[in-house]
């Protein structure tokens, strides 16, 4: 993909939304969450168990991910389920996991 600089990067508020994104994966338990989300759907009760954190850690996080449209989430009953919002996300953390392993 060619990114030309006239189109994106003099536009004020996409570069701002971009520089936004990337503090979003600036954080590791964040980065955790989205790596336990990969290829799964789970309940804040289950992320929580996989990453020994507690509920409201994950919820915290979970609530800056939807933010951001990283995570999306379907309601069952009183359950709330996570999952990535898209092959995007899938595509940035292999991407980034892939350039810092090299």
């Amino acid at each position: 993909m060619n990114i030309h600089k006239t189109d994106y990067l003099t536009d004020e508020d996409t570069l701002y939304r971009l520089a936004e994104l990337f503090k979003v994966f600036g954080d590791p338990t964040r980065i955790r969450i989205l790596y336990t989300l990969s290829g799964q759907e789970l309940c804040v009760q289950d992320i929580a168990k996989e990453l020994e954190m507690t509920q409201s850690a994950i919820s915290h996080q979970l609530r800056i991910l939807k933010q951001m449209s990283l995570v999306k989430f379907r309601r069952d009953g009183k359950t709330m389920y996570y999952s990535l919002a898209d092959d995007h996300v899938a595509t940035i953390m292999a991407q980034g996991l892939e350039h810092v392993c090299e």
